[in-house]
C-alpha cells in the first residue's frame, strides 16, 4: 500500500455512506449541506480518499439516521461471536453496497406490502435458480 492508497477501512465507511445516502434518496449536495461540506467532500468520503473525522463521521449517522456501527458492519475482522467466517458476509456485504445491490433494497423498502416483497424475492430467487 503506498502512501496514497486510500485505507481499506476509509474505502469501507465511504462505501457506507454512500450506500445509506442513496438508499434515503439524498443527494451529495444534499448531505455536504448538512455537513457543512462541499459535495466535493462527500465524494472524497465515499470513495476513500479522504478519512473521515471521528465527528464528522458521528454527525453523518444522526443524518444519515443511523446508529455509528452502522458504517462499520461487514467489515473484515470485525465479526463478534457468530459472524460469518467463511467469507460469505463479505461477499454479501459487497453485493449490497454496489449500485445494483442498493437499487433492490431501496426498491425492497419502497414495496408498500408483504405480498410486494414477497414478490420481488421470488422473481430474485427465480432469475439467480434460471441461471443454474
Amino acid at each position: 500500500m503506498t502512501r496514497r492508497d486510500p485505507n481499506y477501512i476509509d474505502v469501507h465507511v465511504g462505501a457506507r455512506i454512500r450506500m445509506r445516502r442513496q438508499l434515503i434518496n439524498m443527494s451529495q449536495e444534499r448531505l455536504g449541506e448538512l455537513l457543512g461540506i462541499t459535495f466535493q467532500q462527500v465524494q472524497k468520503y465515499e470513495k476513500g480518499s479522504n478519512r473521515i473525522s471521528a465527528s464528522r463521521l458521528f454527525y453523518s449517522a444522526k443524518t444519515l439516521g443511523v446508529p455509528i456501527n452502522f458504517f462499520f458492519e461487514g467489515l473484515p475482522g470485525t465479526e463478534e461471536g457468530g459472524g460469518l467466517s467463511d467469507g460469505s458476509g463479505d461477499e454479501f456485504s459487497a453485493a449490497m453496497m454496489s449500485p445494483e445491490g442498493v437499487q433492490l433494497a431501496k426498491a425492497f423498502k419502497d414495496a408498500n406490502t408483504t405480498t410486494k416483497r414477497k414478490l420481488i424475492a421470488s422473481l430474485a430467487r427465480l432469475i439467480v435458480e434460471s441461471e443454474k
